[in-house]
């Protein structure tokens, strides 16, 4: 019953900066260029700087080492999502215009936004190295194979990897902060103690933006449109059953620590990214569709994440 009340309690932390969003939102406090400069203020700045200074003080040169060989798993478990993707795209004749957005939502959470918030509602800053490795994959895999996949449901767009963008996403500040911070701690490098200051109170902007931004997400959305087709229970399937199954099965026999096995669960089975939409929209593909899914699958989250919570505190 205490793990059920903590996991609540996680959730609540989660869900009232969601509604303080929402409701501001909801009362016009900002527009299309404020809800912009958030999402870029996240990305850009603080986050960046929540990963430095985590880093380096949560991680140690030894712990590194260690710890960064476990980025197989992650890999492992979105290729296998993204095979078995394409089975369901056959096998339940999902249209074609979605076929590749389908498998691309299919394949990804959302580790920043929701999955970052979560680890840290749930488990507190112990679990923020292993939220870092999982998001290192997610970030790679969304922005090659991901946006690949997007492309080829673009109406008008020939399905190519154009590589100088692909690197320039995939080497997106956070993580250049995440590889920053691996770099110095390997160094045993130690920053003064006022940029550590500075970094930590930037850095301090990133979870409640996360969860204003998502608020601020859900406003943007017309309800009325949500509906629930068989493609869209089977990504529902796809993203809280199958994912957090697969990674399960896949680190539960290992001998890798308990918090890393229950954070690499939790994020597998985060909603999908709110990148999705904008990819789709920037290639010609189904936005609506995107937006749709990323509303759905944020609102069933918070029904999905608590419950989750107590099955993996099992492990």
């Amino acid at each position: 019953m205490g793990v059920f009340v903590s996991a609540i309690s996680g959730v609540l932390i989660i869900l009232i900066m969601i509604a303080l969003g929402f409701i501001l939102a909801r009362n016009d406090w900002f527009d299309s260029k404020m809800t912009s400069m958030i999402a870029r203020l996240v990305t850009q700045i603080a986050l960046p700087a929540y990963m430095v200074s985590t880093i380096m003080e949560k991680f140690t040169a030894k712990k590194l080492l260690t710890t960064l060989p476990d980025i197989l798993f992650p890999f492992v478990s979105m290729f296998l999502l993204y095979i078995v993707s394409i089975v369901i795209v056959k096998l339940f004749k999902i249209p074609k215009i979605h076929s590749g957005l389908f498998q691309s939502m299919f394949s990804n959470s959302n580790t920043v936004f929701v999955g970052l918030p979560v680890n840290m509602a749930l488990f507190h800053s112990p679990s923020l190295p292993f939220v870092l490795v999982y998001y290192m994959v997610n970030t790679t895999f969304f922005w090659t194979l991901g946006v690949y996949l997007i492309q080829k449901d673009g109406v008008g767009s020939e399905a190519a990897v154009n590589w100088k963008k692909t690197l320039k996403k995939v080497f997106s500040p956070p993580l250049l902060g995440f590889v920053v911070g691996v770099i110095l701690v390997l160094l045993h490098a130690k920053l003064p103690n006022f940029i550590m200051q500075d970094l930590n109170y930037v850095g301090g902007l990133t979870i409640p933006l996360s969860m204003i931004f998502i608020g601020i997400s859900i406003n943007s959305v017309d309800l009325s449109n949500i509906h629930f087709d068989r493609s869209n229970f089977l990504i529902l399937f796809g993203r809280f059953l199958l994912a957090p199954a697969v990674m399960s099965f896949l680190v539960i026999p290992t001998g890798m620590p308990t918090l890393m096995k229950q954070v690499f669960i939790m994020q597998s089975a985060m909603p999908i990214m709110t990148n999705a939409p904008v990819v789709s929209r920037l290639y010609h593909a189904d936005s609506e569709y995107a937006s749709i899914m990323v509303a759905e699958t944020t609102l069933l989250s918070l029904i999905v994440i608590p419950i989750l919570m107590v099955l993996v505190q099992k492990i």
